[in-house]
């Protein structure tokens, strides 16, 4: 359920890049993870529903990584990575409802020793290519022997059927030379929002069962 997709050998090839941060990086990867978990489980057990489907988690490769800072006209060093961007950590949680979004974006806004220093609420706000998802970027806190050191993180949370449209929608964008283009595009949109309004559906359809449990 709870995925560490860590590349170890594609890291290994620039090990020096972020050095001793890996450990940092992967120290807030952990620690989120467990918080995670444990919000999954105590609303499993006080009321028999489980907010998250499952959790992917990775730290950003150090060639991405060296690409990005330059995109944004940064020298390329560890220093940069750890304190000018927000992602070289991330996880991606995926939730079967579009209340569990948000459910879960509220019990990270209750954890007191996480700072949530941003979000963006695509699902109420789409982007114009009809992508959805809640993103939220945290400071985690990570215990060493001479103190706390606070880690930036990227949170993306949305909802199965989100993630399947992302994922398709992430595979075409690097293709080249596609034919058709603005058909596709149009078609990813149209999509998209079908998409949305099925995740509404399924949403009254379960509340509908779980108001006839109640009776």
């Amino acid at each position: 359920m709870f995925q560490y997709a860590i590349d170890e050998k594609a890291l290994s090839q620039d090990c020096d890049f972020y050095q001793d941060s890996l450990v940092l990086l992967e120290g807030a990867v952990i620690e989120l993870t467990s918080r995670l978990d444990i919000i999954r489980k105590y609303r499993k057990a006080h009321h028999n529903r489980d907010p998250i489907e499952y959790c992917k988690s990775r730290i950003k490769l150090p060639v991405s990584m060296r690409e990005k800072l330059l995109r944004h006209g940064l020298e390329p060093t560890r220093e940069n990575a750890m304190t000018k961007v927000y992602d070289a950590a991330g996880i991606r949680v995926i939730c079967a409802f579009v209340d569990d979004v948000y459910f879960v974006a509220k019990m990270l806004h209750k954890q007191s020793d996480i700072r949530v220093l941003e979000e963006k609420d695509y699902i109420q706000n789409p982007k114009p290519n009809g992508y959805r998802s809640y993103h939220m970027i945290v400071e985690v806190p990570i215990h060493l022997a001479d103190g706390i050191c606070r880690v930036f993180c990227e949170i993306q949370i949305r909802t199965i059927a989100m993630d399947c449209w992302a994922s398709l929608e992430h595979q075409l964008k690097y293709k080249k030379s596609i034919a058709n283009q603005e058909m596709i595009v149009g078609e990813l949109k149209r999509c998209a929002d079908e998409i949305a309004s099925a995740d509404l559906n399924l949403q009254t359809i379960r509340d509908m069962i779980e108001d006839g449990d109640n009776l």
